[in-house]
């Protein structure tokens, strides 16, 4: 590249330069006399087109481009849990006190403070042989996290030199180590380009369920721990809010949080909420292990298209230390829009609604990912990185391109219902849409460890599902009062798991999470219900009459009651249902 490498067209968010001989793909460059950071796409010749993941309002052609010899790459070390980025891992808080409310364009702010100094503890000495991936020392880097400093991928050989435990820097060389290639020095920050996928040994099946405290999810359509899944509905069918419940309650070690493309506000409750929450798991504020990343609607599109792999290779760098990691995308949309628009300026073919050929390719690599793996490193340690994605089909429409693409790839399927959500039913779940592929996987684990009928009671509960939703077709045609008794037991069941199991109360103190031990009594206390209610029916007490005695109301309060009250509360619906037992009518 030539010292005359300039810009010569700019077409929204994508510049094309020439001079620019000598360049790789996807290389970072500073773009126009403002160093606007720009990413190349296309090169052709002595010609790069230039993706700008900045405003390029007032770019004009002979303006320089600079070359940085670098792919887009994120900084990974300690001071990331608790961190607000923007798209490209820009620290957003750090902007903001030197900037003030507004991004400037052009600014540069790392992402891992340089000033700070962390309380270093080796955990190996000199001599010691060393594999990539292995962990030669560690940080307290919140409350909750141990942030471990491993051996960047790629290096092997023995430890020359290594620091006594003491407060450090990042950048502060904290071991050397002799390889074949010469001495390397390892610091605590590490530098890896986003669209490459972190080395592992090997990808490992999934064992056991990913816990969320969502009943509708954790007992008809479980995620397994390094699995994948996909949440479409419409607008208002509440996808940010169950994305934002499995962040703060999903049993995994690590959350990675991006808001890709949504609205401001959402973002802003985002950002001002979870400070302020207190980690179930650990009784310190949730942020102190979580990471989020902001790109709203009004951030230059091509960010956005980059703000998901920042937000993968993050969770990458943690799983790669044995964390269980879940991520959160919402939404993938958005993020297929900003291919859409890119691939438009770049005037390639348009494939289905306008989006590019490649669509499908891109968003298998993003959720292939994924996964439970054995990490690399010494030791047989294992990590994992659960993907939850939210897909946001115009009108609702799941035939749309990003929604079927992401059905091809995606385990768990999530169908947001707008009709439940307009009934006030959250979380509006359909459970005749959705599926799950690791039922089996999650039904072995729940016998084991929480009720050896648990899979049986949960295929009943869909069984009965299915039927109400035949016998509606039925009553649209001939009526209600067509049905025998026992259809009309159906329907009475029916409503029982959906509004005393099936909903939950997002921002209700205690229904907001359930255990896997209450929701398996819970369930159990219905189908003991429901084993009554057969008996009475077939000695002739109508369905009205069991609908008029107090049981319904008492499951109706099993979720909103406290855990530490349930053995209390229990005895009492006992009663209930034995008294269903003995109930002869009133006519009797």
């Amino acid at each position: 590249m030539t010292e005359s490498a300039e810009i010569i067209r700019v077409t929204g968010p994508v510049v094309e330069a020439r001079g620019m001989t000598g360049c790789r793909m996807y290389e970072t460059v500073r773009v126009g006399k403002e160093e606007l950071i720009g990413e190349i796409i296309i090169l052709e010749g002595d010609r790069a087109t230039i993706q700008v993941y900045e405003e390029t309002t007032g770019l004009t052609p002979g303006e320089p481009v600079v070359r940085t010899y670098m792919p887009l790459s994120v900084e990974l070390g300690p001071g990331l849990m608790g961190t607000i980025f923007d798209g490209i891992e820009r620290p957003l808080q750090t902007i903001l006190e030197e900037t003030g409310d507004m991004i400037h364009r052009g600014v540069v702010a790392p992402a891992l403070n340089r000033q700070t100094r962390w309380k270093f503890s080796p955990l190996c000495i000199t001599g010691n042989s060393i594999r990539e991936g292995d962990r030669i020392g560690k940080v307290d880097e919140t409350l909750s996290v141990v942030h471990y400093i491993l051996v960047p991928p790629g290096i092997n050989g023995k430890i020359l030199s290594i620091v006594e435990e003491g407060s450090y820097t990042v950048e502060t060389p904290v071991a050397v180590i002799i390889t074949e290639q010469g001495d390397i020095s390892i610091t605590m920050v590490q530098r890896w380009p986003v669209r490459e996928g972190r080395p592992i040994k090997a990808k490992r099946d999934p064992d056991e369920p990913l816990i969320t405290g969502q009943r509708i999810i954790d007992t008809l359509f479980p995620l397994a721990r390094g699995g994948t899944a996909a949440i479409p509905g419409p607008f208002g069918s509440g996808k940010t809010v169950v994305q934002q419940q499995l962040a703060k309650w999903v049993n995994a070690d690590i959350i990675v949080y991006i808001g890709c493309g949504e609205r401001g506000n959402e973002m802003a409750d985002v950002l001002s909420e979870f400070p302020t929450l207190k980690d179930p798991r650990t009784g310190y504020p949730l942020s102190s292990r979580m990471v989020l990343i902001a790109n709203t609607s009004n951030m230059p599109v091509a960010a956005r298209e980059a703000s998901v792999y920042t937000g993968m290779t993050i969770a990458e760098y943690y799983r790669d230390m044995g964390y269980n990691v879940a991520l959160m995308a919402d939404s993938t949309s958005r993020w297929a829009e900003a291919m859409r628009e890119i691939s438009g300026r770049l005037e390639e073919m348009p494939g289905e609604e306008g989006y590019p050929a490649y669509l499908s390719s891109r968003l298998a690599d993003f959720y292939e990912r994924a996964g439970k793996v054995g990490i690399l490193g010494s030791e047989d340690f294992e990590g994992s990185i659960s993907v939850i994605g939210a897909v946001s089909p115009p009108g609702g429409d799941f035939s749309e391109p990003v929604t079927q693409n992401t059905l091809r790839i995606v385990k768990v399927f999530w169908a947001l219902d707008a009709d439940l959500a307009y009934q006030r039913h959250f979380p509006a779940i359909n459970w005749l849409m959705s599926y799950s592929l690791y039922s089996d996987i999650a039904g072995r684990w729940w016998s084991e460890h929480i009720g050896s009928d648990f899979d049986l009671l949960k295929h009943e509960c869909l069984k009965i599902l299915q039927r109400e939703s035949e016998l509606e077709e039925i009553i649209r045609l001939v009526g209600p009062e067509t049905l025998p008794e026992q259809d009309r037991l159906v329907l009475f069941k029916a409503e029982v798991i959906r509004e005393d199991f099936l909903m939950q109360y997002a921002f209700h103190p205690v229904d907001t999470y359930t255990s896997p031990e209450k929701q398996y009594l819970m369930l159990r206390t219905i189908f003991d219900l429901f084993d009554a209610t057969d008996e009475a029916v077939e000695r002739g007490i109508s369905v009205s009459e069991i609908r008029s005695m107090p049981v319904s109301a008492r499951l109706a309060r099993m979720g909103t009651t406290p855990p530490d009250e349930m053995d209390d509360y229990m005895p009492v619906i006992k009663a209930e249902i034995e008294s269903i037992k003995k109930f002869q009518g009133k006519l009797l």
